[in-house]
């Protein structure tokens, strides 16, 4: 073979020495794999390998450590989160309340005004060890004048009384429809504000506060993208959102993609934004742009999760399940029937199975005059779904996109509904049992976390954040399969299941090898995974531990006061106290008893509870 032959078969670069979870159909495992322009070309042992090495290759030896597909997440809201993750004060992961109110109190003195500190979901109360929520005392002892927005997945948000300033409530606020300002005796705002069941009123408060310039936005999307990276994932499926409108809030991401400096691969849906509106949205954009438009590290992926306002059946299992609008049923039709003709793949938030079979009455009665015919399609959520309506969507060709929005939620619908009720919510054996293509993800960054290590551990353990027992063996998968959900299963939600998830020749070489083998640690450490190298279209983005000078160097940080300067994203396990010190935090013995004391109050189902105001904050 001539030498120039040669040398373009050799690979750039090669992993080797490790436990490669290929995610093949036979579900093997590999020595090493090399990488020549950005895919994947070979996949073996050692030996093997090394026949494609050459004086150029690159070659990084795992040393022995378990290495998987680069993640995907099938509903994720990482376009709008990496607009405003650097002003977010995450409490993901914290493991007490007292730590959670030490950083905000830090935090309200670095920020300036007229910015706020925000906690903008991604926690639950059972987290902490105290196990409730602040109360408006607390969080108005630790920032009397900055400005506090913390909102608690989609039933409530608190704010402190110089956040009520700044949004103008006052007594003659009126309640939006669907949401709740809660009063004292005297009429005035409390500082609570409650999802009835609308979560509309939570983010149009949120709305209400400073952006950051774009500038910033770029900075804080591409921070975004590293925190992905370093928990393993590379490539996310966008589900729109609230409040980002297209195209101008893509901008930023856009021109990311066009400086090449994306580290997570984005496949984005259109979520309509006016109610009563939806079709004038969708007929607009149908000619603005078509699925599939872009490359592979930046595609349009259709439509959805929000298709029509009246289809909104929020999941507050705080409040009774929603009765979607008579109007919903013409609405829905117009829009799903606009996107079959077009072919247009198209998502729908869905939770429950009576509304579900409602969508699929639509659904079933458009694909008879234009059939869907192959086209994609699929639910977001579907908690309760019941077999008859796994298998009409089963029929239509469909497929569900399921989160761990339970590990943060299901001691509410344990609650409401019952223990024996939760232990098929959502029942995800029945749906692969079925056959319909299901794909896993988390519906962060406000309703629950971004960390794909707590939705496996969900699946596989089957259970909640604060380690309530949901699921018996009968709903629980196995390690293998639970990772095959966020690898091969979410690919089929872009339709790139021929090209992504799998560590096999021709595949995007996406990469993460762990901290830990996922496959043997014991259950409850699979929510301490994070990926110490990954590697996305055969380019080294994240680099930690042993592989650290591997990685590219940090970022800045804008702006100067973020809140992830301090402490970053998701909180580790042995992380929050190194960051605390940073931070100059208060280290006051007097915590551990409050921890103690505070662990003992029962948890209301709602209010904050008033009467147990932390003296040791207000200092």
């Amino acid at each position: 073979m001539p030498a120039s032959h040669r040398e373009q078969e050799m690979a750039d670069l090669i992993l080797h020495n490790g436990r490669i979870a290929t995610q093949d159909e036979r579900r093997s495992f590999a020595q090493a794999v090399a990488i020549k322009d950005g895919k994947f070309v070979a996949v073996g042992s050692d030996k093997d390998v090394f026949e494609l090495r050459s004086d150029q290759t690159q070659e990084i030896d795992l040393r022995g450590r378990t290495a998987i597909p680069g993640l995907n997440d099938s509903h994720l809201h990482i376009i709008r989160g990496g607009l405003n993750y650097n002003l977010e004060l995450r409490w993901d992961g914290v493991p007490s309340l007292a730590d959670a109110l030490r950083m905000l109190k830090e935090q309200a003195r670095r920020t300036p005004p007229p910015q706020w500190v925000r906690v903008v979901g991604g926690w639950t109360e059972f987290q902490f060890a105290e196990r409730r929520m602040p109360t408006l005392q607390e969080i108005n002892a630790v920032s009397p004048d900055t400005p506090v927005f913390v909102l608690h997945l989609y039933d409530r948000a608190i704010l402190n009384r110089a956040a009520l300033r700044a949004c103008g409530y006052t007594k003659d606020t009126p309640n939006p429809p669907g949401g709740e300002i809660q009063r004292d005796k005297q009429g005035n705002p409390t500082g609570l504000l409650i999802a009835r069941p609308n979560a509309t009123i939570l983010y149009a408060t949120l709305a209400k506060g400073p952006k950051l310039p774009l500038d910033q936005q770029a900075n804080s999307t591409r921070h975004f993208m590293r925190e992905m990276n370093r928990l393993g994932l590379t490539s996310a499926i966008d589900a729109g959102g609230g409040f980002q409108n297209y195209p101008d809030d893509y901008k930023v991401i856009e021109e990311l993609h066009e400086r090449g400096e994306m580290t997570v691969r984005i496949a984005y849906n259109l979520f309509t934004q006016r109610p009563k509106q939806e079709l004038d949205d969708y007929s607009k954009w149908v000619k603005m742009t078509r699925p599939g438009e872009g490359s592979d590290f930046y595609r349009m992926n259709g439509a959805g999760e929000m298709l029509v306002f009246s289809a909104a059946d929020f999941e507050d299992f705080l409040e009774p399940r929603p009765n979607l609008a008579g109007t919903m049923d013409q609405e829905l039709t117009q829009v799903v029937r606009l996107l079959a003709e077009h072919r247009w793949p198209f998502r729908l938030h869905a939770t429950y199975d009576e509304s579900i079979g409602r969508f699929l009455d639509v659904f079933e009665a458009v694909n008879k005059d234009v059939p869907f015919n192959g086209l994609r399609w699929f639910f977001d959520h579907a908690e309760t779904i019941t077999e008859r309506n796994l298998e009409r969507v089963k029929a239509l060709g469909g497929g569900i996109a399921v989160q761990h929005r339970m590990a943060y939620q299901g001691e509410y619908f344990i609650d409401r509904y019952g223990a024996d009720a939760a232990r098929h919510t959502p029942p995800i054996k029945k749906m692969l049992a079925t056959g319909i293509p299901v794909g896993a993800g988390t519906d962060a960054t406000r309703v629950a976390s971004y960390n794909p290590w707590v939705s496996l551990y969900w699946m596989v353990a089957g259970k909640t954040v604060g380690g309530t027992a949901l699921y018996a063996e009968e709903n629980r998968l196995d390690r293998m399969e639970a990772l095959r959900r966020y690898t091969v299963g979410s690919a089929w939600f872009s339709g790139e299941e021929d090209k992504k998830g799998a560590i096999v020749p021709g595949y995007l070489a996406d990469v993460a090898v762990l901290s830990a083998d996922y496959f043997s640690v014991p259950e409850e450490e699979i929510k301490g995974i994070e990926s110490l190298l990954t590697v996305v279209g055969g380019k080294v983005v994240y680099g930690a531990g042993e592989f650290t000078n591997l990685g590219p160097p940090p970022l800045s940080v804008m702006p100067d006061w973020s809140p992830i300067k301090v402490y970053g994203g998701y909180q580790q396990a042995g992380h929050l106290q190194d960051r605390v010190t940073k931070a100059h935090a208060c280290a006051d013995g007097s915590h551990g008893l409050l921890h103690r004391l505070l662990g003992l109050a029962r948890r209301d189902s709602r209010e904050p509870l008033w009467g147990l105001g932390c003296e040791c904050f207000a200092y």
